[in-house]
């Protein structure tokens, strides 16, 4: 058929490539990494299937897939009295949506961390295979208030744990609750495992200017940089933070997981080489195997979503006819609104065609992706003194792979999947708490100063419920911009690494914002920076838990611990100056009762809270209001 409206030129074959599969014109994809069939000590999760019979759960629990209903988590036993369902028919049920809330303020808050190490004492003595316990509670999709303000959660491996030992396991549970002066509280055994996800200069990022923002940050060194080992571009995560190794020098590194850069297969690796005698640089690239394809992918499904845009609006304009004297003007203006959204789709594809031919030219090979090296990578253990997940890394950059001249720093990207109202209606949602809202004009949220322990336990954000939490964004290689709320309660996860070896860890959860904005994190993601939402520094993502494959709750470290411990090992590091620093503190911006930030004693940019609870800037040892 003949088009009467404006045609793409583009070469036949990448057309055709553009246009196999669905297509999403107006967002970008992302797919979690999947390591389901490898073996790789405490980074991913067995794939045994234990020794208890497959009996369907139902059998034993007929609400085992109502209680946590849209969590995607089977549930073999819980205690306590039936939680509500809606009434329906068994085929095509879908049944009352749950959403997983944080817990703040509670009484067992001081008592916890040690009431949970006895709990998981407990089931290790019973030979339960438990992979995470978290304390939580939970709501309807849609509801203000949960109708569990607390209920203990423990993950088991799938196909391990039998309905007649979950409910003997519920029962040792609920004596240590109960002695520990919590009779009510209740207990749920569901099925979870935890998961570790692991040239030319990089791009410059500027989203004001640039002509495709969304395509072009995973190319760009802005957080939320896509990283993986270049020996093994399939075990993939994402860059933190940008640290500055000394005042003395230009050496930059980034922080992310240890287990992204230093996986067991790696560590035998490097251990023969060592007694070999021969000197082993772990070198890193930008965009692994998953990360490079990904992007491309998007950039080949934002065309050929267009090109079938254009073909549609195209065959209206040959509905409308040719423009004739005294046609109508809704005929005349229907027909230009057309005509515009044909030639703004052209214009897209062109731009985004320059930047797939960029990219393909200039980013194609391992080599031409190389960044830097593995300077440090931390022993994967629990940290003394506060039992957090030691589990952290330093890759020293190469500065000629950086351009620094357009470098923006430790600013994460929030636009993408979050629209500005989109942004505006998650994190500053009541009227009340929202005399600090700020949306950066780039869409480049500045991360600066450091959530500490007690805000963390007792934050002051309103959620769209009207409930205190602490709300948080991160942008990682897998899922992009995501939105979530930080618990209040620490989190126990325990990793299998091979039969009769596991590890126990404490971390800190980070639960999904509801339906509508999807999963915090995915595999691929860790590493990431978690920001609250004027950008101070929360933590770094470690991990997930939920089914196989998936994960419906997300795992940090807080940033307060892992900065201590960097410390200690280099203690002349200090986060990357503020590009752009004036831009960042707009008149609306001055005055903030939050949390102090760190003061640098180093002759370079640093923040300071004065006693007037104004921020002022610091250049070189002068202090100035801004």
């Amino acid at each position: 058929m003949s088009f009467t409206g404006p045609q793409v030129n583009l070469e036949p074959r990448f057309l055709a490539s553009c246009l196999e599969g669905p297509f999403f014109p107006n967002r970008v994809l992302f797919s979690p990494t999947s390591f389901d069939n490898l073996s790789l000590s405490d980074d991913i999760e067995s794939t045994d299937d234990g020794d208890a019979t497959k009996t369907p759960l139902t059998q034993n629990y007929p609400n085992a897939y109502s209680d946590f209903h849209g969590c995607g988590t089977p549930c073999i036993f819980k205690s306590g009295p039936e939680w509500p369902i809606s009434e329906g028919p068994l085929i095509g049920w879908k049944g009352v949506v749950r959403e997983p809330r944080p817990v703040y303020r509670h009484a067992i808050q001081p008592a916890w961390v040690s009431i949970g190490q006895r709990i998981y004492q407990e089931l290790d003595s019973f030979d339960v295979m438990w992979t995470s316990i978290n304390p939580l509670a939970y709501a309807n999709a849609g509801e203000r208030k949960p109708f569990c303000p607390l209920i203990i959660c423990i993950g088991v491996k799938p196909n391990t744990l039998p309905y007649e030992k979950a409910v003997a396991a519920a029962a040792i549970v609920k004596k240590i609750l109960a002695e520990a002066g919590f009779p009510d509280l209740e207990v749920a055994f569901v099925e979870s495992v935890v998961t570790r996800s692991a040239g030319p200069k990089l791009l410059p990022f500027n989203p004001l200017l640039d002509d495709v923002p969304e395509l072009r940050k995973p190319f760009t060194p802005a957080l939320g940089l896509p990283i993986a080992l270049g020996k093994y571009p399939y075990h993939e995560g994402t860059a933190a933070l940008y640290i500055r190794l000394s005042k003395d020098d230009n050496r930059v590194a980034i922080l992310t997981c240890a287990h992204v850069v230093r996986p067991p297969y790696l560590s035998a690796a490097q251990k023969k080489s060592k007694t070999k005698g021969l000197k082993y640089r772990d070198e890193v690239i930008a965009l692994g195997t998953m990360g490079f394809n990904n992007g491309l992918t998007a950039m080949m499904k934002v065309i050929g979503g267009l090109y079938r845009s254009i073909e549609v609006w195209n065959r209206s304009i040959d509905g409308l006819g040719k423009f004739h004297q005294g046609e109508s003007n809704s005929v005349t203006k229907k027909r230009n609104d057309f005509l515009d959204l044909v030639l703004k789709a052209i214009e897209k594809i062109q731009m985004v065609n320059t930047l797939h031919d960029e990219v393909t030219k200039q980013y194609s090979t391992f080599e031409q992706r190389k960044i830097g090296f593995v300077l440090h990578a931390e022993k994967i253990e629990v940290s003394e003194p506060h039992k957090f997940t030691n589990d952290w890394a330093l890759i020293e950059l190469y500065n000629d792979k950086i351009d620094w001249s357009s470098f923006k720093g430790n600013k994460v990207f929030v636009g993408g999947n979050l629209s500005i109202a989109d942004f505006g209606n998650t994190m500053f949602p009541q009227a009340e708490d929202s005399k600090d809202y700020y949306y950066p004009e780039d869409g480049l949220l500045q991360a600066y100063g450091v959530v500490q322990d007690n805000e963390m336990r007792d934050p002051q954000h309103l959620d769209v419920h009207g409930e205190k939490c602490l709300l948080v964004v991160k942008h990682g290689m897998a899922t992009g911009t995501t939105v979530g709320r930080v618990n209040g309660l620490e989190s126990f996860t325990r990793i299998y690494t091979y039969p009769g070896i596991n590890q126990t860890y404490m971390e800190i959860a980070v639960l999904n914002y509801g339906q509508p904005h999807g999963k915090f994190s995915s595999r691929g993601d860790s590493g990431s920076v978690v920001l609250d939402r004027i950008g101070r520094i929360v933590g770094i993502i470690t991990g997930g838990a939920g089914p196989t494959g998936e994960t419906d709750i997300s795992y940090l470290t807080p940033y307060w611990s892992i900065e201590e411990q960097i410390k200690f090992k280099f203690p002349d590091s200090f986060l990357y100056d503020v590009v752009d620093r004036l831009s960042i503190f707009p008149s609306s911006r001055l005055r903030y009762h939050a949390s102090s930030l760190l003061v640098s004693s180093y002759h370079t940019h640093s923040l300071l809270r004065s006693a007037r609870l104004i921020y002022h800037f610091v250049v070189n040892a002068d202090v100035m209001d801004c």
